[in-house]
């Protein structure tokens, strides 16, 4: 009985030891977890930490980038700007030195064409007074009983007056030509100054060369034609001094 009753206290002391053991170890367990648990927090904690920093630095190079961007491209535009109006104020100036260049020639061509003009008329009128004076000379010195002389005479003056109204209208289509010529040139000059696009003033440029060109080839008819002159009538005397002055020169005293 004795027996039994130390095997029971030694039953129910292994039986308590073994419990306190399995304590222990519970309490260790929950020691290591909670110890797992705080170091898997504290990792979490610093990995969110890092990643909220990096993240951080990310957007803030991220903002960093994109201000650089819109930077340059503000820049971008404010130099397409400047380009812009650089090119538009080179065409401008272009434009205008080719007008200004356009009236120069223009004008140093109306002032050719008037001397020009000036001086037919004076050479016509010369011939139209030769012409009279050569009538009156045969008129008076062959007298009426040469009768073949007087309608060889007549013959030559109807010739003559025939090549003055040749010349006189040759003149004056000459100078009406020209002077439409130089009215067109005038209207497209205007039109021009007036355009609005590229397209428009580039069309009325060449049209207003052609003009140019036009009037030009008027005004070396017209110098021509003065330089030239009528034919002039025959004086029936003797060979007369040749003439070496130039066309169109305004002090030749023998044209």
């Amino acid at each position: 009985m004795a027996e039994q009753k130390e095997s029971s206290v030694l039953f129910s002391l292994k039986e308590l030891m073994n419990l306190e053991e399995d304590r222990i170890k519970q309490e260790e367990a929950d020691k290591d977890r909670r110890a797992r648990q705080e170091a898997d927090a504290k990792a979490a904690a610093e990995r969110a930490a890092r990643e909220a920093e990096e993240r951080r630095i990310r957007e803030e190079e991220e903002a960093r980038r994109l201000e650089e961007m819109r930077r340059k491209e503000e820049t971008a535009r404010l130099d397409a700007i400047r380009q812009a109006e650089i090119e538009k104020a080179k065409a401008e100036a272009e434009h205008k030195s080719r007008m200004e260049a356009l009236s120069a020639q223009q004008a140093h061509e109306q002032q050719l064409a008037a001397l020009n003009s000036d001086q037919g008329k004076k050479r016509l009128k010369m011939i139209v007074g030769i012409a009279i004076g050569v009538l009156l000379i045969a008129i008076v010195g062959g007298g009426l009983a040469f009768k073949s002389a007087a309608e060889q005479r007549a013959r030559e003056r109807a010739a003559d007056q025939a090549r003055i109204a040749t010349a006189e209208a040759e003149s004056k289509r000459l100078k009406d030509t020209f002077d439409e010529a130089q009215k067109r040139e005038e209207e497209l000059k205007s039109s021009l100054a007036s355009a609005k696009d590229e397209a428009t003033r580039a069309k009325l440029e060449a049209e207003l060369s052609k003009a140019t060109e036009q009037k030009k080839q008027a005004g070396a008819a017209i110098q021509h034609a003065g330089g030239n002159g009528a034919a002039r009538p025959k004086s029936g005397g003797g060979s007369s001094k040749p003439c070496n002055c130039q066309p169109g020169d305004p002090l030749c005293s023998c044209l």
